[in-house]
């Protein structure tokens, strides 16, 4: 049926005014309930148009987050947690009233739908750690820049460089087109394929500032993360080093060659010159770039494009010249003396003689072959037989000197360049004289120096990755701009091998400092209008790369060292107040000096190409892992990708390292392992969702299921440890040498599980459990015990061991030994680990078939710091159980704690038994199974009981009986108090306080209670020799009040007392009178006996083991079965109670 509803507005609550930001003007109070149908007011409705704005208004301010004590970022998320909210917001209207408790974590979706639209994800990169740490908030700037200058103008400028300038020519010379062709082509695959992965990782959420580094760490986890950031960090700096160098070779080669310090007397010198002008002129030039990047690193990022510029138009004049050359080649002569190409950076005529007047006469040439101007003077033979002739060095893009540049030539160090098919006379070996005017290749040449050489020439691919944080749209600008640049600078270097060999003549190209054309840049010599243009643009270019090297390597190490998991970098995180890496920044110009010492920029480049190659190939490995593992966040917008071409480029790159150079691939495969293995052992801890966390649970679930297949052969049975602690009102380990001698046990192999149990319900105790697993996780940090930490919040102690020995592990990685302390104050009935808890867990292990160990006196047992200089481990070898006995022991010492420790075994002979042949067969036994001990039979023979054994049985036996009729007490008090209550059906009171005359006078609550079973469960003092007295005494001294309200009548109450003490008198007068039972008798004549001989040989033992009795299977005697344990092991500094899971764990065969 149809209903009216009326709409009345309600104030705020005052705690959600008070959340609420104050209106300009004060608060305009509520409007008056309107009449049912009407239309809302304008005043309400203005009120909400202004709440709605306001609500937008704050959706679109994005904040950054970083969160403190772990190191790791927040993120500013809109879905869960955010307390920017305005409460008075959430709660407008009631239509969601059902979710309203919920809303504070839980927000409402049409409140949180603007920044939804505009969530970012929180920056954990460099552009996070260049923000002030006062930690203040501040809004972020509209992204402006699009693909091209956002991502393709900075790919393009960081890719062409100084190899393009000053070694591409002399590669295609001495390697040929074809094989140029084939080492451009292979580098620029690996970073093509290299540019696909990064694009699927860049495109799977926002990545900031950071680049390769953040989407590796973020992928890989820290470790690898770290280990590859930091060889990225040292790559960038070489590369700076590089640049420099390349920077000082124009200018003394091209520009200024007398700005020279150091000069050369004699041509051998001259390479030594130019190494130490280029170490003089490269430390200044850092030095400077430095304090340029230290004083206005703006204007580095301002100069960028005009460096860009200078590229741009470089590589323009380079295709002018090479049109050029098709209709006017330029004139650049070269001077061949036979086949072989003559320096002329002296300017002389290319001439044996030359006509002056009517004579002829030498050319200063002749003057450098021969030892006199005349005819008759003695010459170089080379000189004598040939010719020397002049050839065009540019012939042109019309000639057919490609055909002549197909084929590689490569030389020896201090090799003549000389030109193939060149007709010449040959001579009969001679001696290299360095002094001749030759052209000398001044290194040796193979292919795959060549191929790290060339290979920093198509780095930079991340300079789009770096900058996500400044575009427009990061997730399309990323793949397009780095793609499009690489296949840009792809074809300008294939383009330039196929010209420059289709123009240039091979010993032109041969020539690396263009000795043979005047000192000119070879490379100019093609370009139009002038060299000029290529010598000022390369200049300026390297110039620049080498500033934005030393600007982007120490954001790089700043980003490292403030995300933590390098410990000895955190000093590189702080900088100045702007957040400027200031001393990032010493620390990259130190390393970039290093290279700068170096000299060569051909021995520099290998090194930085081995960095960048390992950078790459991580790249690739983050999205194949990625890929495989089909994570759920694993969602990259750019679809272009597989892992087949990840795990091509991964390839790639592995194989252009060891190309490049196999002992610098294995040097940088060794730095990166170093730095894996320091953040593995002292690194901060980081969870970032990384690919090898789940690589690792799929390697584990594949491993665990494979395990399932069956239990260990005997071989591979080692004990895999469920070690049970007890925790004090703290949450604090009770024994923690408990986990020293696991730790020593187990040596970090195999399965470690620590459980202890929270007696209680989970969702009052959760907050004492997480408290407790973070004190056992630190005290097995401390301890070095490697494994698993679990606790168990339960209803009784006993229940939750029982749940630990039934469930903890997981398929086949479960434990076989449960390890646990003796319960020392077993007699006290405070104690809520009673000797019932203890003894049903030593069944339910047997019946779980698992080894069970009792450490008792654990707290005397050494600490991993200890070690003991001398002394045996003892082993009683009672009965087989499998040879527990036997392993333990040795595992033992493999621990240098017990290293020094002899092992020794003891049996025991009976009086039909031979102990001179079971010595025999034990020996043999021990020398099967490869264990050294030494060993001793010892004889027990039967004799009477004494007097002392059957007493203390005595005593043993009345106070079970008086435990025993206590129960039977309380459960006939518990029938009763059931019945009254059916009988009643009403509130049962009742007040009753114990009498001291007669036990179980009181009556418990209706609730079962563990505890006060135990404390009821008192066990006599051993020593007490008045025993009938000693047990009224104590168990009159436990009787405490109780309070048990119930309605009784007077007849009822009258008849319950003259029926208990009936019940009272009876019980005392059996207890006095019974007789010890004959089999407890010799259980502890037993227990005496053999206590006696252990204590004879073993009392100063570092460490008894022993075999454990089982508990009797008839769980009357459960009271019993401690005070036999304890009489078997009194008298002992160390014991370890071992008993058998039911299985053999050791065998003599291989």
């Amino acid at each position: 049926m149809p209903t009216n509803f009326t709409v009345v507005p309600v104030e705020a609550p005052a705690e959600q005014e008070e959340g609420e930001e104050e209106r300009p003007g004060g608060r305009q109070p509520p409007p008056p309930p309107a009449e049912p149908g009407a239309e809302p007011s304008s005043a309400s409705r203005s009120r909400r148009g202004s709440g709605a704005r306001r609500r937008q208004a704050e959706g679109g301010r994005v904040e950054r987050g970083g969160g403190e004590g772990d190191g790791i970022p927040r993120e500013n998320s809109p879905f869960i947690n955010n307390s920017g909210l305005e409460r008075g917001n959430i709660y407008e209207g009631k239509n969601m009233a059902l979710f309203e408790e919920e809303m504070d974590s839980n927000p409402m979706v049409s409140s949180l739908l603007n920044k939804l639209a505009n969530y970012t994800n929180v920056t954990q990169g460099v552009v996070e750690h260049e923000e002030d740490e006062d930690s203040k908030r501040k809004e972020i700037k509209a992204p402006r820049m699009g693909t091209f200058i956002g991502v393709y103008l900075p790919c393009l400028q960081n890719i062409l460089g100084v190899i393009l300038f000053l070694r591409l020519t002399w590669i295609v010379g001495t390697a040929g087109v074809l094989e140029s062709f084939i080492i451009v082509f292979i580098c620029c695959a690996g970073t093509m394929l290299t540019a696909i992965s990064m694009s699927a990782i860049a495109t799977n959420g926002v990545v900031p500032a950071g680049g390769s580094y953040y989407m590796i760490s973020r992928s890989l986890g820290p470790e690898f993360g770290g280990a590859v950031g930091l060889c990225f960090y040292l790559g960038t700096t070489f590369a700076g080093a590089m640049y420099i160098l390349g920077t000082i070779e124009i200018l003394l080669k091209y520009i200024s060659p007398n700005a020279a310090i150091f000069k050369a007397e004699e041509k051998t010198e001259v390479e030594e010159a130019m190494l130490n002008n280029m170490r003089v002129y490269g430390t200044c030039t850092v030095a400077l770039m430095a304090v340029v990047v230290f004083v206005g690193v703006k204007y580095v990022n301002k100069l960028a494009l005009v460096f860009l510029a200078c590229v741009i138009l470089s590589i323009m004049a380079i295709y002018a010249g090479v049109i050029k050359t098709a209709f006017d080649p330029p004139d650049f002569p070269i001077c061949l003396l036979g086949n072989r190409t003559l320096s002329r950076q002296k300017n002389f005529p290319c001439a044996k003689y030359t006509e002056k007047g009517n004579t002829t006469v030498a050319t200063e040439l002749w003057d450098l072959f021969c030892d006199s101007a005349s005819s008759n003077a003695t010459c170089n033979e080379y000189f004598k037989r040939n010719n020397v002739t002049q050839i065009q060095g540019i012939p042109g893009v019309a000639s057919r000197v490609l055909i002549d540049n197909l084929w590689s030539v490569y030389g020896d160090k201090g090799s003549i360049v000389e030109k193939q098919n060149q007709p010449s006379v040959p001579v009969p070996e001679e001696a290299k004289d360095l002094d001749l005017p030759y052209v000398f290749s001044d290194i040796m040449t193979y292919f795959t120096i060549l191929v790290g050489i060339y290979f920093p020439s198509v780095t930079g691919i991340m300079a789009g990755s770096n900058r996500s944080g400044d575009l427009r749209d990061a997730q399309k600008s990323i793949p397009t701009g780095t793609i499009l640049a690489i296949s840009t600078t792809s074809f300008i270097y294939l383009s330039c091998i196929i010209l420059f060999g289709a123009c240039i003549e091979g010993v032109v190209l041969r020539d690396k400092f263009g000795e043979g054309v005047n000192g000119n840049l070879v490379i100019g010599t093609l370009a139009w209008p002038s060299p000029w243009v290529i010598v000022i643009g390369s200049f300026f270019s390297t110039c620049g790369a080498g500033l934005q090297s030393l600007t982007g390597a120490p954001r790089l190490l700043q980003a490292i060292a403030r995300d933590g998991i390098v410990p000895f970098l955190h000093v590189f995180g702080h900088g100045k107040s702007n957040g400027e890496p200031t001393w990032a920044l010493l620390l990259t110009a130190f390393i970039c000096e290093i290279g700068i010492l170096i000299a060569s920029l051909d021995s520099v480049a290998p090194i930085l190409s081995m960095f960048f190659l390992m950078c790459y190939l991580f790249v690739n490995l983050a999205c194949a892992v990625q890929t495989l593992l089909r994570t759920p966040n694993w969602r990259p917008r750019f679809k272009y990708y597989h892992w087949t071409l990840s795990f091509l480029g991964m390839s790639l790159c592995l194989a252009l390292m060891f190309i490049c150079s196999w002992y610098y691939a294995l040097i940088a495969m060794l730095i990166a392992g170093c730095i894996y293995k320091y953040i593995e052992y002292r690194g901060a801890e980081k969870e970032w969702g990384d690919g090898i966390r789940g690589l690792s649970l799929n390697a584990a679930r594949y491993a665990l299921l494979r395990v399932e297949q069956g239990p260990p052969h005997t071989k591979n049975w080692r004990p895999q440890v469920l070690v049970l602690l007890n925790l004090d009102s703290e949450q604090l380990v009770k024994h923690p040498r408990l986990l020293s001698f696991t730790a020593q046990l187990k040596a970090g192999k195999g399965l470690t599980i620590v459980g202890s149990v929270l007696p209680g319900v989970y969702l009052d105790k959760y907050t004492e459990a997480q408290k407790a697993e973070e004190n056992i996780r630190s005290l097995m940090g401390a301890e070095r015990t490697k494994g698993f930490c679990q606790i168990v919040v339960s209803s009784t102690v006993r229940d939750g061991i029982s749940h630990l020995i039934q469930s903890a592990g997981l398929g086949g990685m479960k434990h076989n030994t449960v390890l646990m302390a003796w319960p020392q104050s077993w007699k006290q009935t405070d104690n809520p680990f009673s000797w019932k808890n203890f003894v049903d867990t030593v069944r339910e292990t047997t019946a779980a078939q698992q080894a069970l160990l009792v450490a008792k006196n654990i707290d005397l047992f050494p600490t991993n710091q200890e070690r003991f200089s001398e002394g045996n481990i003892d082993v009683w070898w009672i009965v087989h159980d499998g040879g527990m006995l036997m392993l333990l022991p040795f595992l033992l010492r493999h621990h240098k704690v017990w290293r020094k420790c002899k092992m020794r075994i003891f049996t025991v002979a009976q009086m039909d038994d031979n102990s001179i042949q079971m010595k025999k067969d034990l020996q043999m036994f021990l020398y099967h199974l490869r264990l050294n001990a030494e060993v001793e039979v010892v004889e027990m023979f039967e004799n009477d009981i004494s007097a002392f054994t059957y007493e203390k049985t005595l005593v043993m036996e009345q106070r079970s009986q008086m435990l025993k009729q206590m129960q039977l007490s309380k459960n006939e008090r518990e029938r009763e108090i059931q019945s009254i209550t059916d009988g009643s059906r009403g509130s049962i009171r009742r007040k009753s306080r114990s009498s001291p005359q007669c036990i179980g006078q009181d009556v418990d609550n209706l609730l079962p209670n563990d505890t006060q079973e135990e404390e009821a469960q008192l066990i006599h003092d051993r020593n007490t020799a008045s025993h009938s007295t000693g047990v009224v005494k104590s168990l009159t001294a436990v009787a405490t009040p109780e309070k048990v309200q119930m309605t009784w009548t007077k007849e009822k109450l009258i008849s319950e007392k003259h029926k208990n003490k009936e019940t009272c008198m009876t019980g005392y007068k059996d207890i006095f009178s019974m007789k010890p039972n004959q089999s407890n008798v010799r259980r502890m004549h037993t227990a005496v006996k053999l206590n006696g001989v252990v204590l004879n040989k073993s009392q100063h033992a570092q460490l008894v083991l022993l075999n454990m009795p089982g508990p009797p299977k008839n769980r009357h005697g459960d009271e019993n079965y401690m005070e036999f344990l304890e009489v078997l092991t009194e008298g002992l500094n160390r014991v370890l109670l071992v008993r058998g899971g039911g299985r053999e764990v050791i065998t003599i065969y291989s």
